[in-house]
C-alpha cells in the first residue's frame, strides 16, 4: 500500500474528506466585532440564559454542533465520532454538551489548537475508512476562563499590553467522505516546542516558536512555497506572536506580508475594543474557521486555498503557579475549495 506520509508530520489525503457543514456562536463582543455579521448565533449577552459561565460555554457548543449539522443535511445520530475539547479542567463544557447525544466521542485537549488537532484527527478517520460523518467541536468563554486561569472578574486585576482577550465562542465542522467540499487534503501535526518562556500574559511568544515549527515542516514535506495558498491563518498568536512568527520567517528570506493572518487578530478591533494583543482561546480560531474562514472558500469565493494552523499553549494553573514554562503545539490542516486543487 503506497504510503500517505510526506515526511515526518504530513499527511497527504488520497481522498480529501469534505467539510460538509460547519457553524459557530459567540458572545456579544465578538458580535461587536470585524467578523460580528459572519456567526451563526450571537447571544445577546455573555450568560447565553444560563446560571454560570460554564454551562453557557456547553450551551454555545450545542448552538455551533446545531448548525452544523443543519448545513450538512445531517442529525447527531448519523455522527460516527466527535472529537472535541475545552479548556476547562477535564473538559466539562464539552462532555455536558454532548451528555444527551448519543454520539462515540474522543475528549481532546489542545488548548487552543483543539479544532485545528479536531480536523486533523477527524479527517484522518474518515479517509481511512473508519467513519462516513464526523464532528470537531470546541469553545472557550471569557469568564470561565478568567475563573479557571487567573483571577474571578471581580477582582478587577490588570492586563499587560502582551496580554490576549479569551474569545467567548464555540465552533463545529462536519467532516463527511462524500461531499461538495471544501476539502481537507493535508494534515501537518506539530511537535511540542518550549523557548522557557513563562509568563502567561504573553502567550504569543510562547506559541510563535511552534508555529514557525510546524509551519516549516509544513512547506518542506509538501514541497509547497507559502504563495500556494491564498491565506495562511494561524491561531491564535495575537499581536506579539504574529510579528514573531512574521521575524523568523524574514530571517529565511521569506515575506509573508499579504498572505499571513493570525485569527487572534481578526476577531476584534483591538483598538476599539481594548483586547490588548487580540484574541485567545480555544473559541477564537474554530469561530473565526466557521463563521469567516469556510465562507470565504464557497462557490467563487476568493480564498480557494487556506493553511490553518492552530496554535495552543499547553500550561495550566498549576504549572504556571509552580514555575513552569509554556509548552507551545501547533498543527495545520490544509484545506482547499475543490478537489482539483489538492495536489
Amino acid at each position: 500500500m503506497e504510503s500517505k506520509k510526506l515526511g515526518r508530520q504530513t499527511v497527504r489525503f488520497a481522498h480529501p474528506p469534505a467539510i460538509a457543514g460547519f457553524g459557530s456562536a459567540v458572545g456579544r463582543k465578538e458580535r461587536e466585532g470585524p467578523l460580528g455579521q459572519c456567526f451563526d448565533f450571537a447571544s445577546a449577552d455573555d450568560t447565553f440564559a444560563q446560571m454560570s459561565w460554564e454551562k453557557a460555554e456547553t450551551a454555545m457548543q450545542k448552538q455551533a454542533l446545531s448548525f452544523a449539522l443543519q448545513r450538512a443535511g445531517l442529525t447527531a445520530e448519523d455522527l460516527d465520532y466527535v472529537f472535541a475539547g475545552d479548556l476547562l479542567n477535564q473538559c466539562i463544557a464539552t462532555s455536558y454538551s454532548l451528555r444527551a447525544q448519543n454520539v462515540p466521542f474522543f475528549g481532546l485537549y489542545g488548548a487552543c489548537s483543539t479544532m485545528a488537532e479536531g480536523l486533523s484527527l477527524g479527517a484522518m478517520l474518515v479517509e481511512g475508512g473508519f467513519a462516513r460523518a464526523v464532528a470537531a467541536m470546541t469553545s472557550s468563554h471569557f469568564c470561565s476562563a478568567e475563573r479557571q486561569y487567573r483571577s474571578p472578574l471581580e477582582y478587577g486585576g490588570q492586563k499587560s499590553p502582551t496580554a490576549q482577550w479569551t474569545a467567548t465562542g464555540a465552533g463545529a465542522v462536519i467532516l463527511t467522505r462524500q461531499g461538495k467540499g471544501p476539502f481537507v487534503t493535508h494534515v501537518t501535526t506539530g511537535k511540542v516546542v518550549d523557548k522557557g518562556i513563562c509568563d502567561t500574559s504573553n502567550m504569543g511568544a510562547a506559541m510563535a516558536p511552534a508555529a514557525y515549527a510546524t509551519l516549516r515542516a509544513h512547506l518542506e514535506e509538501t514541497g509547497r512555497a507559502p504563495d500556494f495558498y491564498d491565506l495562511i491563518v494561524t491561531g491564535d498568536l495575537g499581536s506579539l506572536g504574529k510579528e514573531i512568527l512574521m521575524d523568523f520567517f524574514r530571517q529565511d528570506g521569506i515575506d509573508l506580508t499579504g498572505r499571513y493572518e493570525d485569527c487572534g487578530v481578526m476577531l476584534f478591533d483591538r483598538k476599539r475594543q481594548d483586547v490588548h494583543a487580540g484574541a485567545s482561546g480555544c473559541g477564537c480560531s474554530a469561530v473565526v474557521l466557521t463563521g469567516h474562514l469556510l465562507r470565504q472558500m464557497g462557490a467563487g469565493g476568493p480564498c480557494r486555498n487556506l493553511l490553518f494552523c492552530g496554535t495552543g499553549a499547553l500550561h495550566s494553573p498549576t504549572s504556571a503557579l509552580q514555575g513552569e514554562s509554556i509548552p507551545g503545539i501547533c498543527h495545520a490542516v490544509a484545506i482547499a475549495a475543490e478537489k482539483g486543487e489538492t495536489l
